[in-house]
């Protein structure tokens, strides 16, 4: 097991400075994964209003898992298949944590809050990352400082109290960071694939297990969340996540983060375009910083980190 374990000093995988006139192949992968995500933020609150979070969430990973499983076996992979198991249930027991507390706090916390409490992983990586003896550079703080102020302009539309189903979402964040450093520890050295298929079982047999134990949901409500859990199953789970693990084996868990917080811009545009939600001043100011906070992470002035 010691080449699944996240080493508390060193650092992240190697990767090629990037040139801040460019953007890499990687970081377009992101740069999708965010989108596909932020547009699934329509179809998953439709969802989990219809069918309840946990069933929502088992279904749409099973789909995910089925995709991934037809995928594996038309491109088999030479890479051994145990590593990646192992390393698939860790990050589904992430990534289970990650929607399972999204679920139950966001019923009580306002979206806005919540996917700004939510986005906090943008810091929380490379906060980990520096606490296990990892230098990250002065961009990378920048850009997290400048998203920060914008994701709090673009979705914190009324005070900031704390709640207790604040706390639950703030516990997602932690998960989802966690999810993040993990797909970054494991992405160049196991297949895809594989990974993506056994962190999709995890977390959809303990969704499924959460579902026969508290929720009731019949066969009405799975047919009118039907669209949702499709999209969710095959394009945010079965397509975006597999992109992730692509995207961070080539790029920092920190700057990965960075971009993949674009989600929360995706999000309110999905929302403004499709379901009439309000886009504003403020929200046009929140989205510009996020990129600005983007950009500015590409600025390297240190020989290592982030």
């Amino acid at each position: 097991m010691s080449d699944l374990s996240i080493v508390a000093g060193g650092s992240e995988p190697a990767t090629a400075l990037p040139n801040p006139r460019r953007i890499s192949a990687s970081e377009l992968k992101l740069l999708l994964v965010a989108l596909i995500w932020g547009i699934d933020f329509v179809a998953q609150r439709q969802g989990v209003l219809g069918t309840g979070p946990f069933f929502f969430n088992a279904a749409s990973f099973a789909l995910g898992a089925l995709v991934l499983g037809v995928r594996r076996r038309l491109s088999p992979s030479s890479l051994p298949a145990a590593p990646a198991r192992r390393a698939g249930i860790l990050t589904g027991l992430a990534l289970f944590g990650a929607m399972s507390f999204q679920s139950s706090g966001i019923a009580e916390t306002g979206a806005g809050k919540a996917a700004f409490i939510t986005s906090l992983y943008i810091v929380l990586v490379p906060l980990w990352l520096r606490l296990s003896g990892q230098r990250s550079g002065s961009g990378t703080w920048i850009g997290c400082g400048l998203s920060l102020v914008g994701l709090y302009f673009l979705c914190v539309q009324e005070g900031l109290s704390l709640a207790a189903s604040d706390l639950l979402v703030l516990t997602c964040s932690l998960f989802w960071a966690a999810h993040i450093l993990l797909v970054g520890r494991f992405a160049s050295q196991v297949d895809e694939n594989a990974l993506s298929f056994w962190q999709f079982v995890t977390c959809a047999s303990l969704s499924l297990g959460l579902s026969l134990s508290f929720e009731t949901v019949g066969l009405g409500q799975v047919r009118d969340s039907l669209l949702p859990i499709l999209y969710n199953g095959i394009l945010s789970a079965g397509v975006a996540f597999s992109l992730q693990i692509s995207g961070q084996g080539g790029t920092s868990s920190s700057r990965a983060a960075l971009i993949l917080s674009l989600e929360t811009v995706f999000a309110a545009l999905g929302g403004c375009l499709m379901l009439n939600e309000r886009f504003g001043l403020r929200e046009g100011i929140g989205s510009a910083l996020m990129l600005s906070g983007v950009l500015a992470s590409r600025i390297r002035t240190l020989p290592k980190g982030a």
